[in-house]
């Protein structure tokens, strides 16, 4: 995918010239003012409320097409700071400019219009922009922010300068999207100067929905042969951009020997960082923030095709081999080899990978097994019975029953299962293999033998708008926020490291065994931020030193058989560095279902989400 990218020309004398050298460059789009920037205009009062004539350029100038496709509106950016400056005809002035403006971008349909903020205050220039997107404006607006306040910037390069506390400028920028409910067609258009801040400071605007990114010409180097290029950091954030399906917008005057040479070396970068895409990055790719229902294996048989994608994955059946080869060295020395055989059952076998797998690491092991494929669903038995007429032969033995209602003909020493969901305990792998264990030997091993659920909470405002269209008519009207998804977490921040939450063992020798859990962990905040959702992880020891995770601190390289969970909260809350969230969850169980309920109770206290699961359930 190439980048998409505008050119914002210092002065814009003919439109139609502007667009051609736009076109000819090799750019996407253009940002032009609609009006020009020193005209005055009086609304309330004043010589130039009476001014005859037009106020800009007549629509004729370009076809229909080419404004709808090629134009991006840049609003005044006196009117934009005028609508919040405290004096009441500069206000009503500037207001009236603005709707002037924004009358006219509807009417020449224009895709996105973008306003230019430049503080905190913007609280009247949210509400008029978000009225605008509430009535249904056609196009988008792009809220135009500075990376590092102008402020900031000017204490970098003198001491003397003490820099006010206002000069955040994601508060800037949070504050307006949150007066303006946080609305899915308001996007950020990030202004990056020369020097880039913190890395911490970085990831938290990646966590936004950054539409465009302005690259001024002036923050752009130039190499040995005179082509424009920019530094490694500011590389690498482009390149996180790009990701993120982020335009870009190359303004001020020319400084280096062609337009041209800007848009080639951005689309330069971005093509040769997809050409070192990983497996993971490409399997991915398609799926970024798309919210899916966690399945429910146990209680819907799954599809051929599910089947087939988890079967794909390299890394997860590779690390399965790898713990069965070692239980079965550890189970049998050497010197027994030829007397012992090893009783292994797959329980959940499904269509077959971990029969095969274990039946490999049998040969390399050179032990000798028993192996019995144990499912229960019928469709998935059909392909486990072709296997073995093919290929297995009386290596192996179907079984097409529910585990927990399995008479097995004698006990396991081996129990193998891959029940574990996203958050590890989500697809009930507690309560089957709970079941399943009156099979296995007393110093039987199971594998998976623990895993561990992790949380942590997550700025994201697109997730929480894809979260909020998920709206169901026939549904509780807060079903959509009581509900995990399971999703590719990509334009998003986690706020805190995630934390261990629940940890299940297996076997489980308890004299009275209960799978309900509860606990409330504390996050403490770095960076002001917002909490949109709360994201989950699991990490899984299979057996001794072998694990998988899809916990982002520990993650197995190239492993995509499980995406994250999210759960979702029902409004966002904004946070303080210093501050701490405090989060609980619980594991409830019936003998029907089993459900999750969550709340914050800190720095302020959220319902409870999915009371008595009246949302979401798992069934049993």
């Amino acid at each position: 995918m190439r980048a998409s990218c505008g050119l914002e020309p210092a002065h814009v004398h003919e439109l139609r010239d502007a667009l051609q050298e736009t076109s000819q460059n090799g750019y996407d789009f253009t940002s032009i003012p609609l009006v020009h920037p020193r005209l005055v205009r009086e609304h309330v009062s004043g010589a130039a409320a009476a001014r005859p004539g037009p106020f800009t350029r007549s629509d004729m100038l370009l076809s229909t097409s080419d404004w709808s496709n090629l134009v991006v509106v840049a609003l005044n950016a006196s009117a934009c700071q005028g609508c919040d400056s405290g004096n009441r005809n500069v206000v009503a002035n500037s207001e009236a400019s603005l709707q002037q403006e924004l009358l006219l971008a509807s009417h020449l349909s224009v895709p996105v219009v973008m306003a230019r903020i430049t503080s905190q205050y913007c609280i009247n220039l949210a509400r008029i922009l978000h009225n605008k997107v509430v009535a249904g404006c056609s196009y988008l607006v792009w809220v135009r922010v500075p990376l590092v306040s102008p402020a900031d910037e000017a204490a970098y390069f003198r001491s003397d300068i003490k820099a006010p506390n206002n000069t955040d400028t994601w508060t800037w920028w949070n504050r307006f999207h949150s007066i303006a409910n946080t609305e899915k067609k308001i996007g950020l258009c990030l202004e990056i100067g020369a020097d880039l801040p913190d890395e911490e400071v970085l990831e938290r605007w990646l966590g936004e929905p950054v539409r465009c990114a302005v690259l001024p010409t002036s923050i752009w180097l130039t190499n040995k042969k005179g082509f424009p290029v920019l530094s490694s950091r500011h590389q690498l954030f482009v390149k996180k951009l790009h990701k993120l399906h982020s335009q870009f917008l190359i303004t001020g005057h020319l400084r280096h020997p062609h337009l041209k040479f800007y848009q080639q070396y951005l689309d330069h970068i971005v093509q040769s960082e997809q050409q070192n895409e990983d497996a993971m990055s490409q399997y991915v790719r398609g799926y970024e923030d798309y919210l899916q229902c966690p399945l429910q294996p146990l209680m819907d048989n799954l599809e051929s095709q599910t089947y087939e994608v988890f079967e794909k994955d390299p890394i997860k059946y590779q690390e399965y081999e790898r713990a069965i080869y070692d239980a079965l060295v550890d189970l049998v020395p050497e010197e027994n080899k030829d007397e012992r055989t090893v009783v292994v059952m797959v329980v959940g076998a499904g269509r077959g990978p971990l029969v095969r797998r274990a039946l490999t690491a049998a040969s390399q092991a050179d032990r000798k097994i028993k192996l019995y494929a144990v499912e229960k669903n019928p469709n998935a038995v059909l392909t486990l019975h072709a296997w073995q007429e093919m290929e297995w032969g009386d290596k192996v033995s179907v079984v097409s029953c529910d585990m927990r209602d399995w008479q097995a003909p004698e006990e396991a020493d081996i129990l193998v299962s891959e029940l574990l969901g996203s958050f590890g305990d989500n697809e009930l792998s507690p309560e089957c293999l709970d079941g399943a264990q009156k099979f296995l030997k007393s110093d039987g091993i199971s594998i998976p033998s623990s895993y561990t659920s992790y949380i942590a909470p997550l700025q994201s405002p697109k997730l929480y708008n894809e979260v909020r269209s998920c709206r169901e008519k026939d549904k509780h009207f807060l079903h959509h926020y009581e509900t995990p998804y399971v999703v590719y977490l990509h334009n998003k921040r986690e706020i805190a490291p995630s934390q261990e939450l629940f940890t299940f063992n297996h076997p489980n020798r308890s004299a009275h065994i209960d799978n309900r859990r509860h606990k409330a962990l504390q996050f403490r905040v770095t960076e002001d931020s917002a909490m949109h959702a709360i994201a989950g992880y699991f990490e899984a020891t299979l057996y001794k030193e072998v694990k998988i995770s899809i916990r982002p601190e520990t993650h197995s390289p190239g492993m995509f058989s499980w995406f994250p969970i999210l759960f979702p909260i029902k409004e966002p809350i904004n946070v303080h560095a210093g501050e701490i969230i405090e989060i609980h969850f619980w594991r409830c169980v019936t003998s029907k279902n089993v459900w999750y309920e969550w709340c914050v109770t800190d720095p302020v206290s959220s319902a409870i989400h999915n009371p008595n699961g009246r949302a979401y359930t798992i069934g049993l």
